[in-house]
């Protein structure tokens, strides 16, 4: 096997191009948190200098691989049309990596394929980073498989441990990861793009499509329309609010295996369907108050979009609420779990006069000034880069010993 192509001192700064290996099961054009987030983050990677090549599952027929990239096979994932779990591929990935081999590989899920990424990774002596973005094991109550919680758990923790650093978005849940035995964990916030959602892209045209006029209260959830997001809880808070607030309309942006059941149980709120872009951003921003209701996120990329877009955030105590808003300044806050104290906010919030909403409204805009991308992908290069250069270190060190030990006999 050839020796690392770069040298210590070549790379005492992690300012030097990397070749990256990205492993993933989740990618753009497919619309998820995870999938826009990764897509940020190659762009970010490569408008810097360095090189990704990135190996997902192959998501249909027509789906071809660009320059260097990878396609695997894949399944189905159950209760997600349109997305691919990676299946093993171990063998495949080593004979790739020795042909192309890459200064790092960084695994994005924590699928099969992102196991087998691991295993090969550490065949051929490479370092690896991962990615904590979804907890599988919360998920696992609301898809009928509990019983599954603790192997989950316990899987994740190993899959992470296996790597040389877990990268997770808030500090709270390097916390709580911590104190559950996971091991070398760094925190990497996520951004926003402040040129896209701001309340500049509000439309009095799309509110009056909804049926909201003049000063009439637009209350928004914008999300994957599944299980796990607590949309029932959002519809219990609208009917406070809608008590209080009788010209109120509650708007669901987004699609999923719960939309048709509330579509028919709840015909009188607004379902617009998936939306993306410019689109998605004039949704946000036509809206006055978001409710967010979910416990399973790692972070919630809704929540900065949210505020950007100058909304009021109502929002559990919980992932990046709990570190983006400040209780009565630019949005409210419910303790984790206590579904009571989430209506009574939602209902508060909804029920202030004008001028308090709105003071909240553009405080939740000023309150994410510093959340850019750039930022954040500067923060991410160099943390790959400094896994680099610490396996460089190690494996001079390596060296040096066995020279020093061959020298001696």
């Amino acid at each position: 096997m050839d020796e690392h192509p770069l040298l210590i001192e070549d790379y005492p700064s992690g300012k030097l191009p990397l070749r990256i290996a990205l492993v993933t099961e989740t990618y753009p054009p497919e619309i998820n948190g995870v999938a826009m987030t990764l897509g940020r983050m190659v762009e970010g990677l490569r408008a810097r200098g360095h090189f990704v090549q990135l190996v997902r599952p192959r998501q249909s027929p027509t789906d071809a691989p660009i320059a260097a990239d990878k396609l695997t096979r894949g399944v189905p994932i159950p209760s997600y049309p349109g997305l691919k779990m990676g299946l093993p591929a171990k063998r495949i990935l080593a004979r790739l990596w020795r042909e192309q081999r890459p200064d790092l590989v960084h695994v994005a899920t924590e699928g099969p394929l992102g196991w087998s990424a691991i295993a090969a990774a550490r065949l051929l002596k490479l370092p690896v980073s991962s990615d904590f973005h979804t907890k599988f094991d919360h998920y696992s109550r609301h898809y009928g498989f509990a019983w599954l919680k603790r192997p989950i758990t316990a899987y994740l923790r190993k899959f992470h441990n296996s790597t040389d650093l877990s990268l997770v978005p808030t500090e709270s849940l390097r916390q709580e990861l911590l104190r559950q035995a996971y091991q070398n964990i760094e925190v990497l916030a996520r951004g926003v793009d402040r040129q896209l959602y701001h309340p500049g892209r509000r439309s009095q045209a799309l509110r009056a499509n909804w049926g909201v006029y003049d000063d009439d209260l637009a209350v928004i959830n914008v999300g994957r329309m599944a299980a796990e997001k607590n949309l029932p809880l959002v519809i219990r808070a609208f009917a406070a609010i809608r008590a209080r607030v009788p010209r109120a309309r509650l708007i669901f942006v987004g699609d999923g295996p719960e939309r048709a059941r509330l579509q028919q149980t709840h015909p009188e709120h607004v379902y617009c369907g998936m939306r993306s872009g410019e689109e998605l951003a004039c949704h946000y921003a036509s809206a006055d108050l978001f409710l967010f209701p979910s416990l399973t996120e790692t972070f919630g990329n809704v929540t900065l979009e949210a505020l950007a877009s100058g909304l009021c955030v109502v929002a559990y105590r919980h992932a990046a609420a709990a570190e983006l808003i400040r209780d009565g300044d630019n949005g409210v806050l419910a303790e984790a779990g206590d579904e009571s104290d989430f209506i009574a906010a939602a209902l508060l919030t909804a029920a202030a006069d004008r001028e308090t909403l709105a003071h909240m409204r553009s405080r939740a805009v000023a309150s994410i000034a510093d959340h850019d991308w750039e930022h954040i992908h500067d923060n991410f290069a160099r943390i790959l880069g400094q896994i680099v250069h610490s396996r460089l270190r190690t494996h001079q060190a390596e060296k040096g010993v066995i020279l020093a030990t061959e020298s001696s006999r």
